[in-house]
């Protein structure tokens, strides 16, 4: 799931459980929903990841390591997604879970972060399954206004197989994280960029 070429090529991940929360607008903008949902996936996330070393037993808990930051994007009436109108984003920011996590977990961990900051927006956070199906992904390098390079080796790929898009609800543009923008320049950031298709 996280081992994308720089070629286009057909995946059909399964069915995967996911702690989401879901906003609009501009991910760059500072005091932006963006910036709420990834301190609330985040927190989350780790309060799950480390509840091991505390009194609440998840039971098949093993170690594992946070996944990367996903989100899915879209724009009411666009077919995908148009970077020049980040204001009109809405998206759906994702965080992998393990199988073995239920839903009590997941509030059991929403609670915990809410007993420590209860200025977290937690309560926006929901645990989702999501199947997305069959779709074409690439590895795209660079910065994220550069990804309609990659969309458009995508869109090649797609009319050489006869496959097209099947964009609808939770069948969007698809991005996981695989560098941390914090520490990497944009030219070298990583991203998994995956679209719906149908044959």
């Amino acid at each position: 799931l996280f081992g994308a070429g720089k070629k286009p090529e057909t995946v059909n991940p399964g069915m995967i459980n996911y702690l989401s929360f879901e906003g609009k607008g501009n991910p760059n903008d500072e005091n932006g929903e963006y910036k709420d949902a990834l301190e609330a996936l985040y927190s989350v996330s780790y309060a799950l990841r480390m509840s091991y070393k505390g009194n609440y037993k998840i039971e098949g808990f093993f170690e594992y390591v946070v996944p990367p930051l996903e989100g899915l994007w879209w724009q009411e009436g666009v077919n995908g997604y148009d970077m020049e109108r980040k204001g009109d984003f809405s998206w759906i920011s994702l965080i992998m879970l393990p199988d073995f996590i239920k839903d009590e977990d997941v509030q059991w961990a929403k609670e915990e972060v809410r007993k420590k900051n209860p200025e977290i927006r937690t309560y926006r956070i929901k645990k989702i399954t999501m199947d997305e199906g069959m779709c074409v992904q690439i590895l795209h390098v660079g910065s994220y206004d550069t990804e309609r390079e990659s969309v458009k080796k995508i869109e090649t790929y797609m009319e050489e197989n006869n496959l097209a898009s099947d964009f609808s609800d939770f069948r969007r543009h698809h991005e996981i994280y695989l560098s941390d923008p914090r520490r990497t320049i944009p030219e070298k950031y990583r991203t998994i960029i995956r679209h719906p298709v149908k044959g």
